[in-house]
């Protein structure tokens, strides 16, 4: 069932609500208890896009690099900075929200992905 607030504007009400893109300024959150819950979560609902941690601790960061399976995972700044033009790759002819970022005819080139890892100290775009 969707919610709806005075404005009507649509509330997250479930589970499903972490594997949507609403593309509106509306979150999904979920607090967890640990890091190990929150990397299960995020295997369990991540587009394989791009995913960040805030933290202070330098080997929470690390362990969370390693673990996530992300195009561009991030380190105290903001997701919003993965598009082609931020990485000094050049525009951008069309915008993935998934891992792979090929479209039509793929061979081995296309099926190769990167996985960048960025540390910032609280950029935001």
């Amino acid at each position: 069932m969707s919610v709806t607030d005075e404005n009507g504007s649509r509330i997250p009400d479930g589970e499903e609500d972490f594997d949507t893109e609403f593309l509106d300024y509306i979150l999904a959150v979920k607090v967890v208890d640990g890091m190990e819950e929150a990397i299960s979560h995020i295997a369990d609902h991540s587009t394989g896009h791009s995913e960040a941690i805030v933290t202070a601790a330098p080997d929470a960061a690390q362990h969370f690099t390693a673990r996530i399976d992300s195009a561009a995972v991030y380190v105290n700044a903001s997701t919003r900075f993965t598009n082609g033009g931020e990485f000094g790759l050049g525009c951008e002819m069309g915008i993935s929200t998934q891992k792979l970022h090929a479209r039509g005819p793929l061979e081995l080139e296309e099926l190769c992905s990167y996985k960048y890892v960025i540390q910032g100290n609280g950029q935001v775009r």
